[in-house]
């Protein structure tokens, strides 16, 4: 398997070649064809430059011909480039024949129209014809142009290797958070879960590694609320079986007899293990989206009086108010009226365990165009700001030292906030510490799936 530096550096390397092969390709091309253009423009000044001088010194072109075969500029190296050309006087008339031209030759308007008219003083006298193509290149232009492209060839590979080299470099700038993060991986891959990796930029990279550090954050945080809820579940199991356990060897070895008052603490315990395995239950079944709801219209402040009824003994007797606050005409909703009330139970069981005597809880239901919003708010002690985001964690209590013998098994307010997000809703806690908590949970209009 190829590393990705390697991969960058092939590319880089790839790309940089054809680029500076295309480049070479359309240099070359250029400079022949200019080189050419050059050659050309050459022998057309010069022929016309001598033909010119030829006509002024003997005001025509009399013996133009001869002059041109004899002339002493034969020993001028450029003199080959003079003889690529014929001439043809105003009449169109070759005066000076030369490859397919003959002198005397008479030619038409259309032969004429592809040649360069020779104006002497601003007078049109003679027009100069292409005869022949240029020759072929002579051993200096062929080193000349060997040189050029042998630069070009070179130039091509000194960018190449500068741009491998700058590759090489920025490459270790580049694929660093990638190593890193690979990194960082593979610690998390052999257990190591709290990683972090520095976030060197605001672009593609560092977001990655922006991305990285939340999961990495998530899962290990969720790791260690599933050590600390493995932890609590063997504990809130141990112990009503460690009673039941205490309680039933006493009976079998006849150190205990047994009267309605063991039997009625076993049964308690053993209520307690069914209520935490159903709780778990619940949970299980919602984290799977298996959480069946049997949805039916329901009147709010009746649900909210149902709820009342049930824990008035219990507010009584800790001498705590308990009321409703509902606004009238409240619209129907479709809930699962158990679930609901079982919502609305943990949340009320809760406010009774924060809120002291002469305190007040009040049930409360307001509704608007879009959504429902029902309330529990207690006058108890309140939640510290720094718990408050955690309280509908499982197995999270806000006082640690409160036991299960208190009914709170830490998974109330979880088994809430599943089923309220079953139905569409969502679930919020407001709290300030000595001046109470709220629950709020705002169901849409249609929330019930």
């Amino acid at each position: 398997m190829r590393s990705l530096t390697f991969k960058w550096l092939a590319t880089l390397l790839l790309t940089s070649l054809i680029g500076v092969a295309l480049i070479g390709l359309l240099a070359y091309r250029a400079t022949t064809t200019q080189y050419d253009r050059l050659r050309m423009e050459q022998a057309e000044n010069f022929f016309i430059d001598r033909v010119m001088a030829y006509y002024q010194n003997h005001g025509g072109w009399d013996g133009l011909e001869v002059w041109l075969d004899q002339s002493q500029i034969s020993s001028d190296p450029g003199f080959p480039l003079v003889r690529l050309f014929a001439l043809a006087n105003t009449r169109g008339v070759i005066v000076a024949g030369f490859g397919p031209f003959h002198t005397n030759q008479r030619l038409d308007d259309n032969q004429l129209a592809d040649g360069i008219p020779i104006l002497v003083n601003g007078k049109h006298v003679a027009t100069a014809l292409l005869a022949v193509p240029p020759p072929e290149l002579g051993p200096r232009e062929r080193n000349y142009l060997n040189a050029a492209y042998q630069a070009l060839f070179f130039s091509g590979v000194v960018a190449s290797s500068a741009a491998l080299l700058i590759g090489v470099l920025l490459s270790r700038h580049f694929l660093r958070p990638l190593r890193e993060l690979a990194k960082a991986i593979t610690a998390m891959k052999h257990g190591d879960l709290n990683q972090r990796v520095e976030v060197r930029s605001q672009d593609e990279l560092g977001q990655l590694a922006q991305t990285f550090n939340q999961m990495s954050a998530e899962i290990y945080r969720a790791n260690q609320l599933r050590k600390q809820m493995t932890a609590d579940i063997a504990h809130d199991l141990r112990t009503p079986l460690t009673v039941i356990t205490g309680y039933l060897e006493g009976l079998r070895d006849g150190t205990l007899k047994p009267t309605s008052a063991r039997f009625d603490i076993m049964y308690q315990e053993t209520t307690l293990l069914k209520r935490l395995i159903d709780d778990l239950r619940t949970l299980s079944l919602a984290d799977a989206g298996e959480l069946k709801l049997e949805c039916q219209p329901i009147q709010a402040a009746e649900l909210l009086e149902q709820v009342r009824q049930s824990f008035e003994p219990l507010a009584a007797e800790a001498g705590v108010t308990l009321r409703i606050q509902a606004d009238a005409n409240l619209p129907e909703i479709q809930v699962d009226r158990e679930r609901l009330v079982q919502v609305l139970a943990n949340l009320v069981t809760n406010a009774l365990h924060y809120t002291p005597a002469g305190g007040s809880i009040t049930l409360g239901a307001a509704s608007s165009p879009d959504h429902l919003l029902l309330t529990v708010t207690d006058t108890g002690t309140g939640i510290a700001a720094d718990k408050l985001p955690n309280v509908f964690e499982r197995f999270y209590r806000v006082e640690e030292s409160r036991s299960q013998n208190d009914g709170e098994s830490g998974l109330g307010l979880a088994i809430a906030k599943s089923i309220v997000e079953a139905h569409h809703g969502t679930i919020t806690a407001e709290s300030q510490l000595g001046h109470g908590t709220t629950m709020k949970i705002t169901f849409p209009a249609a929330n019930c799936p």
